[in-house]
């Protein structure tokens, strides 16, 4: 065994142990940051492996040849590698936190579209792939229809995703109606034809494209119906999928790390999807096949006029904040649109400055992404102990004097536990109305994405707060100060 395939081959290991350590250090706020600088070492490694491998199998990078790989080769690369680093620094700066689950969906896509360009590489330059002579043999092909068929949905998926997260896209009427089942199973169709062509006649370039056309469109098809309240779940799943789709080139170039490396993210995103589907009481197949949650109104119970509802003013809100030994802040994704973390982390400093306990209480599906209230938090320095998970926080509301609700509907709803006629019931929800007071701030009376009323509202405890959370926040930010609070 040659020096360069051990190099080579520690460089491998080295680099998947630290992909490992990094995606379990993501489990958690205060170790993610390191977690991720962890995996991002773990790819540049895998890169240098490459590119070791490669040198190593001869020739002379001095006359423009290393291993068969020509000068215009490696200008590519180095190009690519500067104008993805550029584009990689620019949206670390300038993308806030707000955006960041566009920026994922948008990531996952991007790791899509990698796996089925590589795919079609091999598929139509095949002196490229890993096959000695050629000719891809039945393992090869079959990893190029995964790889395609994967990577075509997870990038259209996520360019949709994005695209509805961002507000570009609404969800047709159509979308909404049992037709697009049948779409949907044409291209699937349609996609299964062009994988057995290639599988039958190999380096068929007629059922390539079908299975790339066919297998994009069911991206946008399957992503387009699901509605906002879906996306944590339709993320995680991208992700997996993105994984997969990786695993899949692995196999189509020979690279094993890449196949250790995919198989790792898409295990860790099946995980995560299924996670998020248990914290909204949703099956994967609903939330795939049944469209938007909130895309009819509560059909089934749920229902009904506000009758009894206490509005309240930033006052007296005030008052009752000063008053209080305990706290606890529920962040929803309306206090992200409001990009109101950082009024509301001064607001947290008057009240533990007057010492006053803070805690925030975080429900897995709040926002738009898994972790998304956690990665808002933490960009206005909120210490970490103080994010507090559902399991946690819930027995603590019975000792808690004021819940402030900010931009969070459905994740409060006591109907998830009360009402068996229900959509939300049987969810996991955040129990804020055993508390003294609950203080809701929201812009106006507008059901969640459940399509349904928040019981909440309506109970003698609950006092509605109504205005931009930005706004709201440092209204009582002043009158916290003029009542003193927080001041040595």
């Amino acid at each position: 065994m040659s020096s360069a395939v051990i190099v080579k081959f520690v460089i491998d290991l080295v680099a998947v142990l630290l992909l490992a350590l990094g995606i379990k250090g993501l489990s958690k706020v205060r170790s993610a940051r390191a977690a991720n600088q962890l995996a991002a070492v773990a790819m540049a490694l895998a890169v240098i492996g490459v590119l070791v491998e490669a040198l190593s199998s001869g020739g002379d990078l001095t006359t423009g040849l290393a291993g068969g790989i020509t000068a215009s080769s490696w200008t590519w690369i180095i190009l690519g590698t500067l104008v993805g680093g550029v584009l990689g620094a620019i949206t670390a700066q300038r993308v806030p936190m707000t955006s960041m689950p566009e920026t994922v969906a948008l990531f996952n896509g991007c790791g899509g579209m990698s796996s089925l360009l590589v795919a079609l590489g091999v598929a139509l330059y095949p002196a490229i792939g890993g096959s000695s002579e050629g000719e891809s043999g039945l393992v090869e092909t079959i990893s190029i229809v995964i790889s395609v068929f994967v990577g075509s949905i997870t990038f259209t998926g996520s360019i949709v995703a994005m695209a509805k997260l961002q507000g570009w896209l609404s969800t047709p009427a159509w979308m909404q109606s049992k037709l697009r089942h049948v779409v949907n199973i044409a291209l699937a169709v349609a996609a299964l034809v062009g994988a057995v062509e290639m599988i039958r006649f190999s380096g068929s370039t007629h059922g390539l494209w079908l299975l790339v056309v066919a297998s994009g469109l069911l991206g946008i098809g399957v992503t387009l119906p699901i509605g906002g309240a879906d996306m944590p779940v339709v993320i995680s799943l991208l992700n997996s999928y993105s994984g997969v789709a990786a695993a899949a080139a692995g196999f189509v170039v020979g690279s094993q790390l890449l196949i250790v490396a995919g198989a790792m993210v898409g295990a860790a995103g099946l995980i995560l999807t299924q996670v998020m589907c248990n914290g909204m009481n949703r099956s994967l197949v609903s939330v795939l096949f049944g469209g938007a949650l909130g895309a009819t109104s509560s059909a089934g119970g749920g229902g009904g006029e506000y009758t009894n509802i206490t509005s309240c003013s930033v006052e007296e809100c005030a008052l009752t904040l000063e008053a209080a030994e305990r706290v606890v802040i529920v962040p929803g994704y309306g206090l992200a649109v409001a990009q109101a973390q950082h009024t509301l982390r001064e607001v947290t400093r008057s009240l533990e400055a007057a010492g006053i306990q803070v805690d925030y209480a975080i429900h897995p599906v709040a926002g738009r992404m898994p972790g998304h209230m956690n990665v808002l938090l933490a960009e206005a320095d909120v210490p970490y102990e103080q994010l507090k998970e559902m399991d946690v926080i819930n027995p603590e509301f019975p000792a808690t004097d004021v819940v402030l609700v900010l931009g969070a509907n459905d994740v409060v709803n006591p109907q998830a536990k009360n009402d068996p006629n229900s959509p939300l019931y049987g969810m996991p929800v955040l129990d804020v109305q055993q508390a003294r007071t609950v203080f809701v701030v929201k812009r106006g009376m507008s059901a969640g994405y459940s399509g349904i009323k928040n019981d909440l509202f309506e109970l003698a405890n609950t006092s509605m707060v109504f205005g931009d959370a930005k706004k709201v926040l440092g209204d009582l930010l002043g009158e916290l100060k003029e009542l003193g609070v927080g001041k040595k």
